[in-house]
């Protein structure tokens, strides 16, 4: 039976009570120790969850920690990561892992170097609705795929968040926030993406925050909110990607695929479950039933229902992994990809031109029912 490897959490904003919570859920984790920038931050995330609380360094340093999550803001990701790195511990992070081909493949020399594991979110794509959607593709329910769209489009983040401010400039946006969950989808239902073009805008400079104890204070925007991109796979699909912030109410679905044989409607790419609907050839749309997978099943109360929450599942995969000397599936190189797919979006929209990808990735293993079950701790 594997072992539970000792997990130290960097960040203890909203993200982190998800890990908190969650990790229990799961084999092979076992969170033991949580720092921040903002020391108060560390001590409460501690007393609540009955862990250590301490300085960046000295969690770096603790011998009982062998995966640091880094749960930092974007523009610090790669340099907490490659603080990681250097100490000797794999890293497990929060999308997007970094913000540059660059940052990426730096550490990930320095993770070779030590045989260490580079993990990052997002882990939604292992949600049963989405591995019901790769179980029908990779069956050839659909035939090939050859097109698709997604979109991800909201009035913005300033109406829930209470600090707003990181969504708005370089390293966050809609593409780089909420962008990692549709891209890493695609990837991993239709394989690695061949090239981009996109046309993006910023429609208001500055955005007004409304809740909270800084209601109505404003925040510059930097990054652009509207983005419309092209993306073609390495299989020859294109897929049509919206992200905006800029809007207030839409028909769009998040996803669908258009295959040879049919077309497959694919639920909410930020969450595990939803229902996936598909038709073959001229036949009527219909509803999948319920597939017996444990990561679709609804766990958590949310505004408009129970919905299914399995976050820390790609943690859980990449220690198992680490243990059994397996690739993980949320690994470095699909993150890596995605990043670049982002960064590319953002690039072309700002001179004009396609932009070809220079990183690839293998499609990572499916999850089905039984190896998700595995991941369990009950």
């Amino acid at each position: 039976m594997a072992r539970k490897l000792g997990v130290g959490i960097v960040g203890c904003g909203n993200i982190s009570t998800t890990y908190f919570k969650f990790a229990p859920l799961f084999k092979g984790i076992e969170v033991r120790t949580c720092a921040d920038i903002n020391p108060a931050a560390a001590k409460a995330r501690a007393k609540e969850y009955g862990v250590r609380a301490e300085s960046v360094d000295d969690l770096l340093k603790a011998k009982d920690v062998d995966i640091v999550v880094n749960l930092t803001i974007p523009a610090v990701h790669y340099e907490i990561s490659r603080r990681v790195l250097d100490a000797g511990k794999h890293v497990y992070s929060e999308k997007p892992f970094v913000l540059s081909v660059k940052e990426g493949l730096d550490l990930k020399k320095r993770a070779a170097k030590k045989d260490l594991r580079i993990g990052s979110a997002p882990d939604t794509f292992l949600g049963g609705a989405h591995q019901l959607v790769r179980h029908l593709i990779d069956e050839g329910k659909l035939g090939t795929i050859t097109g698709g769209t997604c979109h991800v489009m909201s009035r913005g983040m300033e109406h829930w968040h209470p600090n707003p401010d990181f969504f708005f400039q370089p390293g966050a946006g809609p593409v780089l926030d909420l962008g990692p969950y549709y891209i890493t989808n695609l990837i991993q239902l239709i394989g690695p993406v061949k090239g981009v073009a996109a046309l993006t805008s910023i429609p208001r400079k500055e955005r007004v925050i409304a809740n909270g104890p800084r209601n109505g204070e404003k925040v510059p925007v930097d990054t652009p909110t509207t983005i419309h991109a092209l993306l073609e796979f390495a299989s020859g699909a294109i897929v049509t990607m919206g992200t905006s912030w800029d809007v207030w109410g839409h028909g769009h679905a998040p996803m669908e695929l258009y295959g040879e044989g049919g077309t497959v409607y694919v639920p909410d790419p930020n969450f595990f479950g939803g229902v996936v609907r598909y038709t073959q050839g001229a036949k009527p749309v219909k509803k999948l039933p319920a597939w017996n997978h444990p990561f679709g099943v609804p766990n958590q109360k949310h505004s408009v229902g129970m919905m299914a929450n399995y976050r820390t599942a790609g943690l859980s995969d990449m220690a198992l992994a680490i243990q059994s000397g397996r690739p993980h599936r949320c690994s470095m190189e699909l993150a890596l990809h995605a990043v670049e797919v982002m960064t590319s979006i953002l690039k072309s929209g700002e001179t004009g031109k396609f932009v070809a990808m220079q990183t690839t990735c293998e499609r990572p293993a499916a999850l089905g029912p039984k190896e998700a079950r595995a991941l369990l701790a009950k």
